[in-house]
């Protein structure tokens, strides 16, 4: 189709392509198989500034172009379009969101985009480059200060010289392997910093027996949500905290597109009977570990916090005066106007991304969050974006509904891998045949715990599912 700029009057290309659910890896292949066909790879930025080309490229070509449209569920000469549009293309920005990372493959499927980058000479340069989409500001910034499982050595060994103190040296849990361990029994006690942990995970039944194995679970929460008593441990406190508009003090965050930037401090809705989270944490930490080998207390300052982000975290400099000029700042080493890459060699790595094996057949289960949504936080019952009533509908294309025999508005039951949801209204809208969509977190309960095994994320996005009337 065509499509008309708003801001400059031209006319640009527009292509609108739905693989199926999972069939990411397959299509991405295809593309960069076309490429080489037509010999449309930047040869000269490959051969330079790149490794690994030569796997990555025998893959796409020894790939049969059957296994491609049967895999990606996507035709030849779609495939091709695209190809030709990337290579006609003087500048291409490749974004992606959770569509890409919520599958067994989405390592891969991150991969295969970054391939496309390379071979082209998309990345490392003006106008181009690599931008994933985050579902909001600090999904970022708890991994940029070190927050996962396990700790980056260059930041263990920074706070263990400013400190004076050994860390421990075990790895925690990712989310995923912390249900694991609770339905194992081995989570005695669990203070849980916001969110909603049961409703992150799939297969809710098994995640509320799991946390429910708990023996003490403590909830830092701005607002009640259903993880508090579907993930209650067999004691559980709920300790209320200020949200960050109502903190006293200045508050930090990292946007999705690399800004870090400061926030005012506001007015609490109860005045006088609720703490800041880091207030808590500190007292928590205070009364249980005490202060002789380290000051908590200290850390209740979001100034001092800031300051030892600015010592400890590399590319963080200017957040040790942000208080004092409230400048926004982007982190170094994020942004690539030259092909110099932060590997060994300098330069960027290509890798070969397997087309998944053993994708389920018939209905693929895609989970969305609504318009008045956010995260696992539901503000609006309905979906402006999709014309979906309420929460508890199955968007179904035409094609299906008609091989299904069911009808608009129909109520039937959706069975997963983990569970059944009856009374569900069938809404027949604008989706690719093969696959549904249903909400997040509510579904859940279908969907059973197949994760990528190097991300550890959950396929929220291609979960087999099956329609009964």
């Amino acid at each position: 189709s065509q499509v008309k700029s708003l801001f400059f009057g031209t006319r640009i290309a527009s292509l609108y392509v739905q693989p199926l659910a999972g069939g990411d890896v397959a299509f991405l292949v295809g593309v960069l198989k076309s490429l080489l066909e037509h010999e449309w790879t930047d040869k000269t930025f490959v051969d330079n500034h790149s490794e690994g080309s030569e796997e990555a490229f025998a893959y796409a070509k020894e790939t049969a172009w059957q296994e491609i449209e049967k895999e990606s569920g996507v035709e030849k000469p779609v495939i091709e379009k695209c190809a030709q549009m990337l290579h006609d293309s003087k500048g291409t920005i490749f974004a992606w969101a959770m569509g890409l990372t919520h599958h067994q493959s989405g390592v891969d499927n991150v991969l295969a985009v970054c391939n496309l980058a390379i071979a082209t000479g998309n990345v490392g340069r003006k106008g181009a480059g690599l931008l994933p989409i985050r579902g909001h500001s600090n999904v970022q910034g708890v991994g940029s200060v070190g927050f996962a499982p396990s700790l980056q050595e260059g930041i263990r060994a920074t706070l263990e010289r400013i400190y004076n103190t050994p860390l421990p040296a075990t790895p925690g849990l990712d989310t995923f392997t912390m249900i694991e361990a609770a339905d194992d029994g081995n989570i005695d006690l669990l203070i849980a910093l916001g969110g909603n942990l049961w409703g992150s995970n799939p297969d809710s039944q098994w995640a509320a027996r799991a946390m429910q194995k708990i023996g003490t679970t403590i909830y830092l929460s701005t607002k009640l949500n259903p993880g508090h008593f579907h993930g209650r441990g067999k004691t559980t406190l709920i300790l209320p905290v200020l949200a960050r508009d109502e903190e006293p003090q200045s508050t930090s965050q990292e946007s999705m597109f690399n800004f870090v930037r400061i926030s005012a401090g506001g007015a609490a809705n109860v005045d006088g009977l609720m703490k800041p989270e880091s207030e808590v944490i500190c007292e928590l930490a205070t009364r249980v570990l005490g202060r002789e080998k380290f000051d908590w207390k200290e850390l209740s300052s979001h100034k001092r916090i800031r300051q030892l982000i600015a010592e400890t975290i590399p590319g963080w400099q200017e957040m040790a005066t942000i208080d004092e000029t409230g400048k926004e700042f982007t982190i170094e080493g994020r942004i690539f106007h030259t092909p110099m890459f932060k590997t060994e060699s300098g330069k960027a790595l290509m890798h070969k991304t397997p087309i998944p094996a053993n994708l389920p057949e018939g209905l693929r289960l895609i989970t969305l969050r609504s318009e008045g949504q956010f995260n696992t936080v539901v503000y609006e019952e309905d979906d402006f974006y999709r014309g979906m009533p309420h929460r508890h509908c199955i968007l179904v294309s035409e094609k299906d509904a008609a091989r299904l025999n069911i009808r608009d508005g129909q109520r039937v039951t959706v069975r997963g891998e983990a569970g059944e949801m009856p009374g569900i209204e069938v809404v027949i809208g604008e989706i690719r045949p093969g696959a549904v969509a249903m909400f997040y977190p509510e579904s859940n309960v279908l969907i059973k715990g197949a994760i990528d095994r190097r991300s550890r994320t959950p396929a929220f996005k291609s979960a087999p599912v099956w329609i009964e009337p």
